[in-house]
Protein backbone atom coordinates (compact mmCIF):
# COMPACT_ATOMS: atom_id res chain seq x y z
CA UNK A 1 0.00 0.00 0.00
CA UNK A 2 1.66 3.83 -1.09
CA UNK A 3 1.68 5.88 1.57
CA UNK A 4 0.65 9.05 0.95
CA UNK A 5 3.26 12.37 1.73
CA UNK A 6 1.80 15.39 2.80
CA UNK A 7 1.58 18.43 1.23
CA UNK A 8 4.23 20.69 1.21
CA UNK A 9 3.52 24.40 3.00
CA UNK A 10 3.55 26.60 0.08
CA UNK A 11 7.19 28.59 0.58
CA UNK A 12 5.20 32.22 1.68
CA UNK A 13 3.49 30.49 4.67
CA UNK A 14 6.74 28.85 5.47
CA UNK A 15 8.25 32.38 5.21
CA UNK A 16 5.11 33.90 7.56
CA UNK A 17 6.01 31.41 9.98
CA UNK A 18 9.46 31.79 10.58
CA UNK A 19 8.92 35.81 10.32
CA UNK A 20 6.59 35.24 13.65
CA UNK A 21 9.43 32.98 15.42
CA UNK A 22 11.82 36.00 14.95
CA UNK A 23 9.47 38.54 15.89
CA UNK A 24 8.87 36.45 19.22
CA UNK A 25 12.66 35.59 19.48
CA UNK A 26 13.88 39.34 19.30
CA UNK A 27 11.25 40.48 22.00
CA UNK A 28 12.81 38.03 24.42
CA UNK A 29 15.68 40.20 23.95
CA UNK A 30 16.43 43.00 26.68
CA UNK A 31 17.44 46.22 24.74
CA UNK A 32 16.94 49.07 27.50
CA UNK A 33 20.72 49.66 27.86
CA UNK A 34 21.01 50.49 24.13
CA UNK A 35 17.91 52.02 22.83
CA UNK A 36 15.16 54.46 23.77
CA UNK A 37 12.47 53.07 21.87
CA UNK A 38 12.22 50.30 19.67
CA UNK A 39 10.07 49.19 16.70
CA UNK A 40 9.38 46.12 15.10
CA UNK A 41 7.17 46.44 11.88
CA UNK A 42 6.49 42.90 12.10
CA UNK A 43 4.07 43.61 14.56
CA UNK A 44 2.34 46.57 14.22
CA UNK A 45 2.42 46.52 10.69
CA UNK A 46 1.56 42.48 10.51
CA UNK A 47 -0.67 42.39 7.85
CA UNK A 48 1.61 44.23 5.59
CA UNK A 49 4.89 41.73 6.05
CA UNK A 50 2.03 39.42 5.42
CA UNK A 51 0.57 40.48 2.59
CA UNK A 52 4.30 41.34 0.97
CA UNK A 53 4.71 37.61 1.40
CA UNK A 54 2.28 35.71 0.38
CA UNK A 55 1.85 38.00 -3.04
CA UNK A 56 5.50 37.81 -3.64
CA UNK A 57 7.02 34.89 -2.19
CA UNK A 58 5.99 31.74 -4.99
CA UNK A 59 8.81 29.37 -4.53
CA UNK A 60 12.55 29.32 -4.83
CA UNK A 61 14.30 32.04 -5.80
CA UNK A 62 17.26 32.49 -8.32
CA UNK A 63 18.64 36.08 -5.87
CA UNK A 64 18.68 36.55 -2.47
CA UNK A 65 18.73 40.28 -1.63
CA UNK A 66 19.48 40.90 2.14
CA UNK A 67 19.66 44.53 3.88
CA UNK A 68 20.03 45.00 7.70
CA UNK A 69 17.03 46.71 9.59
CA UNK A 70 14.31 48.72 8.88
CA UNK A 71 14.36 52.78 8.05
CA UNK A 72 12.05 55.20 9.78
CA UNK A 73 10.46 55.96 7.01
CA UNK A 74 10.81 52.69 5.14
CA UNK A 75 9.84 49.58 6.29
CA UNK A 76 9.31 51.21 9.78
CA UNK A 77 6.15 52.58 8.02
CA UNK A 78 5.03 49.65 5.65
CA UNK A 79 6.36 46.86 6.76
CA UNK A 80 8.09 45.82 3.74
CA UNK A 81 12.35 45.58 3.77
CA UNK A 82 13.31 48.97 2.35
CA UNK A 83 9.89 50.01 1.65
CA UNK A 84 9.91 53.29 0.39
CA UNK A 85 6.06 54.68 0.85
CA UNK A 86 5.30 55.50 -3.25
CA UNK A 87 7.00 51.94 -4.28
CA UNK A 88 4.82 50.00 -1.89
CA UNK A 89 1.61 52.04 -2.72
CA UNK A 90 2.12 52.38 -6.11
CA UNK A 91 4.47 50.02 -7.95
CA UNK A 92 4.26 46.80 -5.28
CA UNK A 93 0.45 47.87 -4.92
CA UNK A 94 0.21 46.45 -1.37
CA UNK A 95 -2.63 47.87 0.24
CA UNK A 96 -2.61 46.43 4.13
CA UNK A 97 -3.68 48.74 7.15
CA UNK A 98 -0.42 49.58 9.56
CA UNK A 99 -1.71 49.78 13.03
CA UNK A 100 0.47 51.28 15.87
CA UNK A 101 3.31 50.46 18.10
CA UNK A 102 2.65 50.01 21.31
CA UNK A 103 4.80 52.91 22.33
CA UNK A 104 5.39 55.95 20.26
CA UNK A 105 8.39 57.79 20.01
CA UNK A 106 6.94 61.47 19.48
CA UNK A 107 9.60 62.15 16.77
CA UNK A 108 8.31 59.02 14.74
CA UNK A 109 5.27 58.79 14.44
CA UNK A 110 3.45 56.06 12.17
CA UNK A 111 1.37 57.13 9.11
CA UNK A 112 2.00 54.28 7.23
CA UNK A 113 1.05 54.06 3.39
CA UNK A 114 -0.25 58.29 4.35
CA UNK A 115 3.61 59.29 4.88
CA UNK A 116 4.58 61.64 3.14
CA UNK A 117 8.25 61.05 3.60
CA UNK A 118 10.79 58.99 1.50
CA UNK A 119 13.17 56.41 2.13
CA UNK A 120 16.03 57.30 -0.13
CA UNK A 121 17.84 53.67 0.19
CA UNK A 122 14.02 52.03 -0.55
CA UNK A 123 13.27 54.83 -3.11
CA UNK A 124 16.93 53.83 -5.19
CA UNK A 125 16.33 50.34 -4.77
CA UNK A 126 12.93 49.72 -5.34
CA UNK A 127 13.62 52.22 -8.39
CA UNK A 128 16.20 50.05 -9.78
CA UNK A 129 14.37 46.79 -9.84
CA UNK A 130 11.20 48.80 -11.67
CA UNK A 131 13.58 49.97 -14.49
CA UNK A 132 15.16 47.47 -14.78
CA UNK A 133 12.01 44.76 -14.73
CA UNK A 134 9.21 46.78 -15.02
CA UNK A 135 6.74 45.19 -13.17
CA UNK A 136 6.75 43.53 -9.37
CA UNK A 137 5.52 40.09 -10.85
CA UNK A 138 8.46 39.99 -13.38
CA UNK A 139 11.03 41.27 -11.11
CA UNK A 140 9.50 38.35 -8.05
CA UNK A 141 9.44 35.82 -9.95
CA UNK A 142 13.16 35.18 -9.50
CA UNK A 143 14.48 37.44 -6.67
CA UNK A 144 13.50 37.97 -3.43
CA UNK A 145 14.24 41.32 -1.00
CA UNK A 146 14.66 40.61 3.24
CA UNK A 147 15.87 42.32 6.22
CA UNK A 148 18.22 41.09 8.58
CA UNK A 149 16.76 42.06 11.39
CA UNK A 150 13.53 43.39 11.62
CA UNK A 151 13.75 45.85 14.73
CA UNK A 152 14.69 49.83 14.09
CA UNK A 153 15.97 51.63 17.27
CA UNK A 154 16.09 54.57 17.73
CA UNK A 155 17.92 56.99 20.77
CA UNK A 156 16.31 59.95 22.88
CA UNK A 157 16.11 62.06 19.93
CA UNK A 158 14.69 60.05 17.46
CA UNK A 159 18.09 59.19 15.78
CA UNK A 160 18.43 55.73 13.79
CA UNK A 161 20.39 53.39 16.13
CA UNK A 162 22.12 50.49 13.76
CA UNK A 163 22.91 46.88 15.16
CA UNK A 164 25.98 46.62 14.48
CA UNK A 165 27.01 49.80 16.84
CA UNK A 166 25.92 47.78 19.63
CA UNK A 167 28.26 46.65 22.59
CA UNK A 168 29.40 42.55 21.49
CA UNK A 169 26.70 40.97 24.17
CA UNK A 170 23.73 42.10 22.54
CA UNK A 171 24.92 42.39 19.21
CA UNK A 172 25.48 38.13 19.83
CA UNK A 173 21.87 37.99 21.23
CA UNK A 174 20.64 39.33 18.04
CA UNK A 175 22.83 37.10 16.01
CA UNK A 176 21.64 34.31 17.58
CA UNK A 177 17.87 35.02 16.47
CA UNK A 178 18.37 36.62 13.39
CA UNK A 179 20.88 34.00 12.16
CA UNK A 180 18.72 31.30 12.79
CA UNK A 181 15.91 33.00 10.69
CA UNK A 182 18.03 33.91 7.63
CA UNK A 183 19.86 30.11 7.50
CA UNK A 184 15.90 28.56 7.24
CA UNK A 185 15.12 31.77 4.86
CA UNK A 186 17.85 30.63 2.57
CA UNK A 187 17.06 27.02 2.97
CA UNK A 188 13.42 27.84 1.67
CA UNK A 189 14.10 29.84 -0.94
CA UNK A 190 17.27 28.05 -2.10
CA UNK A 191 18.71 31.14 -3.91
CA UNK A 192 21.59 30.77 -6.73
CA UNK A 193 23.08 34.07 -5.18
CA UNK A 194 22.93 35.76 -2.03
CA UNK A 195 22.75 39.31 -2.57
CA UNK A 196 24.15 41.29 0.71
CA UNK A 197 23.11 45.19 0.43
CA UNK A 198 26.31 46.45 2.28
CA UNK A 199 29.41 44.97 4.49
CA UNK A 200 26.78 43.74 7.57
CA UNK A 201 24.38 41.87 4.99
CA UNK A 202 27.09 40.39 3.61
CA UNK A 203 28.86 39.18 6.61
CA UNK A 204 25.70 37.94 7.23
CA UNK A 205 26.02 35.47 3.97
CA UNK A 206 28.57 34.29 5.08
CA UNK A 207 27.90 33.08 8.44
CA UNK A 208 24.29 31.73 7.49
CA UNK A 209 24.36 30.34 3.95
CA UNK A 210 23.96 26.11 5.19
CA UNK A 211 26.90 24.05 4.32
CA UNK A 212 25.28 22.08 2.09
CA UNK A 213 24.12 24.99 0.35
CA UNK A 214 27.74 26.70 -0.02
CA UNK A 215 28.60 24.95 -3.64
CA UNK A 216 25.25 26.44 -4.92
CA UNK A 217 24.80 30.17 -3.34
CA UNK A 218 27.24 32.56 -4.65
CA UNK A 219 27.73 35.82 -2.01
CA UNK A 220 28.22 38.59 -3.33
CA UNK A 221 28.06 42.22 -1.95
CA UNK A 222 26.49 45.41 -3.79
CA UNK A 223 26.72 49.55 -2.80
CA UNK A 224 24.24 49.92 0.16
CA UNK A 225 22.22 52.86 -0.85
CA UNK A 226 21.94 55.32 1.61
CA UNK A 227 22.59 58.76 1.16
CA UNK A 228 25.15 58.84 4.10
CA UNK A 229 27.30 57.13 1.80
CA UNK A 230 29.40 59.44 -0.36
CA UNK A 231 30.00 56.45 -2.80
CA UNK A 232 26.01 55.88 -2.88
CA UNK A 233 25.22 59.37 -4.04
CA UNK A 234 27.29 59.00 -7.05
CA UNK A 235 25.20 57.03 -10.00
CA UNK A 236 24.43 54.41 -7.34
CA UNK A 237 22.00 52.69 -9.41
CA UNK A 238 24.63 52.52 -12.07
CA UNK A 239 27.31 51.07 -9.84
CA UNK A 240 24.98 48.11 -9.09
CA UNK A 241 23.82 47.47 -12.42
CA UNK A 242 27.59 46.71 -13.39
CA UNK A 243 27.94 44.69 -10.23
CA UNK A 244 25.27 42.22 -10.38
CA UNK A 245 26.27 42.39 -14.70
CA UNK A 246 29.71 41.49 -13.99
CA UNK A 247 28.78 38.63 -11.72
CA UNK A 248 26.24 37.22 -13.87
CA UNK A 249 23.45 37.87 -11.52
CA UNK A 250 21.97 40.40 -14.35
Amino acid sequence: MKTIQPLKKPHSKRLIELAKELSAGLKAIDFSSVAFCIYDPLQYAWESHKEYLNTFVHGQVRVLYLGMNPGPWGMVQTGVPFGEVAAVRDWLQLKATVTQPLVVHPKRPIQGLLCNRSEVSGRRLWGLFKERFGTPQAFFKTQFVANYCPLAFMDTQARNLTPDKFPVAIRQQIESVCDEHLRKMIAILQPEYFVGIGGFAEACGKRCIPQELTDRTKLLRILHPSPASPAANRDWAGSVTRTLEENAVW
